[in-house]
């Protein structure tokens, strides 16, 4: 059985177009006649997703329409926890893979869709871009037992096939009775997608920070910091052109009080491996983490309390009653009593 297998081997290499790479993988690629599906390299070779994301949407990308796609549904057909697939959906939504949202069914029940578009890149391009799709041949009834092979189709070409036989999606709650009839059940929101165009234009980077007035000491010592962070990481082996370019930024620094060794900490700890681009990461550092001007002495004082007057004891000349008044004299009532008198005398006179 081991030989045959090897002869088997054997011929199939014999077979390879071309000539056989001296290291690496060799691809042996035997057409498919059933019980296959078209995935795309985009997805296949995503870098930002995981492989257990890959594998969960090629899954999902075979399974007929109407299958139950939910974490516990996963979960008993796959070897991996509900975590694992957890994160897994997410990552797929996150990147457009996978869309849910709640729809509204006929009388008063909410549901929660899922789609699972194969190529999120191809909704944002004008129809008058996508690809002519190939014609759709005729459905055919297959028993329910029997798996059915399910080839990826465009966004488009997927919306527009018929709905009568895909099972509805199950529902935690139980039906009612009697449901409410309703003429036509809400229409589903288009999908979005999450991911941007590759077209779409970045953000400005910020710029390099420069120092209020570049001295030629804090020129002097920023160039001699930057050409010694060879000696600390191999990597920062900086050129000519580079330290001149990024000597006013680490002056900024110097001119904010941080110390040189400070500064060089801040600039080679954790590194990431492997480091491909040692200028742009010391741009973003230097810009990012930049600390914020030392504050005076005066900011660090403490504001002062509000002064409060506290008016003095007075006693009344003519009642001997206490008052409150910056001067002696009479209090409120004998000075009203006062003013009326004076008033009545000279109504008298």
């Amino acid at each position: 059985m081991d030989t045959q297998q090897n002869t088997a081997l054997t011929r199939a290499l014999a077979e390879v177009p071309g000539p056989l790479p001296t290291s690496g993988v060799i691809h042996i690629t035997l057409p498919h006649t059933d019980r296959f599906t078209v995935v795309g390299n985009h997805l296949a070779q995503h870098p930002d997703l995981s492989c257990t994301a890959v594998g969960l949407a090629v899954r999902i990308q075979s399974l007929p329409q109407g299958t139950e796609v939910s974490i516990k549904a996963l979960t008993a057909r796959c070897q991996e926890g509900e975590r694992r697939i957890a994160a897994a959906l997410r990552e797929l939504e996150a990147h457009g893979y996978l869309q849910r949202f709640r729809h509204r069914l006929p009388g008063q029940k909410v549901i929660t869709r899922t789609v699972f578009c194969n190529q999120p890149a191809a909704l944002l391009r004008p129809r008058s871009q996508a690809p002519v799709a190939a014609p759709v041949p005729a459905p055919v009834t297959v028993p329910a037992s029997v798996p059915v092979p399910v080839t990826a189709q465009p966004p488009a070409q997927t919306q527009a096939q018929p709905q009568a036989h895909a099972p509805e999606p199950e529902l935690n709650s139980e039906p009612d009775s009697q449901p409410e009839p309703d003429p036509e059940p809400a229409p589903a929101p288009p999908f979005v997608p999450l991911v941007p165009p590759p077209t779409a234009p970045k953000p400005p980077r910020p710029p390099l920070p420069q120092p209020g007035t570049l001295t030629p000491e804090l020129d002097r010592a920023a160039t001699a910091l930057l050409s010694d962070l060879r000696r600390h990481a191999a990597e920062f082996t900086l050129s000519e052109g580079d330290i001149r370019q990024l000597a006013p930024a680490v002056a900024t620094w110097l001119e904010r009080d941080a110390h040189p060794d400070t500064i060089r900490r801040t600039l080679t700890d954790d590194l990431p491996r492997p480091l491909r681009h040692p200028v742009k990461l010391l741009k973003h550092r230097l810009t990012a983490l930049l600390p914020p001007p030392l504050p005076g002495a005066c900011d660090l004082t403490a504001p002062a309390r509000p002064r409060v007057v506290v008016m003095p004891f007075q006693t009344c000349d003519d009642c001997d009653r206490a008052f409150r008044s910056p001067d002696p004299g009479h209090c409120r009532d004998c000075r009203e009593t006062r003013e009326h008198r004076g008033k009545d005398a000279r109504v008298a006179a």
